[in-house]
C-alpha cells in the first residue's frame, strides 16, 4: 500500500505533465531568415535587395518565400530576380515586374509568406537588377 502510494506520487507528475504541441515542434524545425543588401554609389539603395529564406535544421536547400527590390530617387521602373547556384549559370527567378512609387523610392516584391517557394541549394547567389541599371544587389542563401 504505501509502495503503491509513493509510485502514484513519482507517476502523476509525469502524467500531468504538458506535452509539446506538434505546432511549436514544426515552426522550430524552421529557420528563417531576412537577408538584405544596398548596391550601387551615391545615396541610398540603388538597388536595394531583402530576401526572406528558409530551410529545415539540417538541410542544404534553402527555399525562398519572397524577394523585395528597392530603388531609391526614382518614381517607377521595372526590375527582376535572378539565382544562380553555386558553379551554375545565372537564371531567372521572376518575370520583369513593374515597381511603383512609395515615397522617395520605387519598390516591388515577388513570392509570400511562409514557407513556400522554389528550393536552392546552400550558397545560392539571389540579385535583383533594374531594367536600364547595370549594378545589382545581391546576397547569398546561408
Amino acid at each position: 500500500m504505501i509502495l503503491s502510494a509513493a509510485l502514484a506520487v513519482v507517476l502523476v507528475p509525469v502524467a500531468v505533465a504538458p506535452s509539446a504541441s506538434a505546432e511549436s515542434t514544426a515552426v522550430r524545425a524552421y529557420v528563417d531568415t531576412r537577408a538584405r543588401d544596398c548596391a550601387g554609389s551615391g545615396s541610398g539603395c540603388r538597388p536595394g535587395i531583402v530576401v526572406h529564406h528558409w530551410h529545415r535544421r539540417g538541410a542544404q536547400a534553402r527555399g525562398v518565400g519572397w524577394v523585395y527590390a528597392s530603388r531609391e530617387g526614382v518614381r517607377s521602373g521595372t526590375a527582376r530576380w535572378l539565382v544562380k547556384k553555386p558553379g551554375g549559370t545565372w537564371k531567372t527567378g521572376g518575370s520583369w515586374k513593374r515597381a511603383n512609387r512609395v515615397g522617395s523610392h520605387a519598390e516591388t516584391s515577388w513570392g509570400r509568406d511562409g514557407h513556400t517557394g522554389p528550393k536552392y541549394p546552400r550558397g545560392s547567389k539571389v540579385c535583383v537588377e533594374f531594367r536600364g541599371l547595370t549594378t545589382k544587389a545581391c546576397i547569398t542563401l546561408k
